[in-house]
């Protein structure tokens, strides 16, 4: 059974944080490096990406887990799997490589167990591609406001280089994620577009975009409906938010894309508002009871959880969404 036939029948559960459950392992420096890195000059403490091929049990054991919690989906850990988001670790294109085969290859096998374990619950892998730390819309530098740190052709050219990586590895779906930048979505797609044009390949892209505060805009300034109409001219699978808001604030942004998309449509928000110390404290049971709002109106068709959230949450989540049916595509919210 296709994605597709999924989605029409129920609400698909994506997982839920990778830096949070990583956080649990309570790794060193020397967790993050292997025989090749054994004597890069920089710090890579904190650089998860790498995990993927130095503690790979690590990685192995948070996709068996969100399984275990009812994900039908999981990502690869590849949030920074770009040259660009690379260099500040003076990692070059060998690395990244590496981290992107590594990571599509781990969580394809995992999925592959769980699916043979149960056949009527299909298991995806979805290939994350995270915005980068760049942004090819606005200025870093508030003195120069026409300077860019990145063009789009170097975007297009790291993406490209992480697709490839992800489909050698066996991704099913290709993500590209919290975006706060549109610019660089489009050449996140226009990368995508070009790999498989040039090789004849054809995967499912799933989109998701990030809404920074309390205004519903982006980043870059897009309100919930320009960013949709930015990104329709391409075949996504689906559109959706996560990342920056609870649930409860992540609502109407929802509504917005729900009424107007003509694509499915996914949320993974976060586990609340982060604390003082930057931890987030919202329980599954809160969680759930906040996107079963989401649930309830007909909003989404793929539901997960970003920062802060763990397998509790998932299940809970998946618990919830297992009582009602998926939005239909056309079909306006109540």
């Amino acid at each position: 059974m296709n994605i597709k036939e999924l989605l029409n029948k129920r609400i698909l559960i994506l997982d839920g944080a990778m830096g949070t459950m990583i956080q649990r392992y309570k790794l060193d420096e020397k967790d993050f490096r292997d025989e090749s890195l054994a004597n890069h000059i920089k710090p890579l403490k904190g650089n998860n990406d790498l995990l993927s091929f130095t503690r790979p049990d690590v990685i192995k054991a948070i996709h068996a887990q969100y399984f275990d919690a009812g994900a039908d989906i999981i990502e690869t850990n590849t949030f920074s799997g770009t040259t660009i988001a690379q260099a500040d670790y003076e990692l070059g294109a060998d690395v990244v490589w590496k981290i992107n085969f590594e990571s599509a290859k781990i969580a394809k096998e995992v999925a592959d167990e769980y699916t043979a374990k149960n056949p009527d619950k299909p298991r995806f892998v979805a290939g994350a591609m995270g915005p980068t730390n760049r942004t090819a819309s606005l200025s870093p530098d508030v003195n120069d406001p026409g300077y860019r740190g990145v063009t789009f052709d170097e975007l297009v050219a790291a993406y490209k280089e992480q697709v490839k990586g992800l489909v050698a590895g066996g991704v099913d779906i290709i993500l590209v994620e919290t975006i706060f930048d549109t610019l660089n979505a489009k050449a996140a797609l226009y990368a995508i577009d070009e790999y498989m044009e040039e090789t004849g390949k054809s995967y499912p892209v799933m989109v998701s975009g990030t809404i920074t505060d309390a205004s519903g805009r982006t980043l870059s300034g897009q309100t919930t409906e320009a960013f949709l109409i930015s990104m329709q001219h391409a075949p996504l699978l689906s559109v959706g938010l996560n990342c920056a808001l609870g649930a409860s604030a992540l609502r109407p942004y929802l509504q917005v894309l729900s009424t107007n998309a003509p694509f499915y449509v996914s949320a993974y928000p976060n586990a609340g508002l982060p604390n003082e110390m930057g931890q987030y404290d919202e329980s599954p049971a809160a969680m759930a009871k906040q996107v079963e709002e989401f649930c309830k109106e007909g909003l989404v068709n793929i539901l997960g959880g970003c920062c802060g959230t763990t397998p509790d949450h998932i299940k809970a989540i998946a618990d919830m969404a297992a009582n009602y049916a998926p939005r239909k595509i056309g079909v306006a919210s109540n």
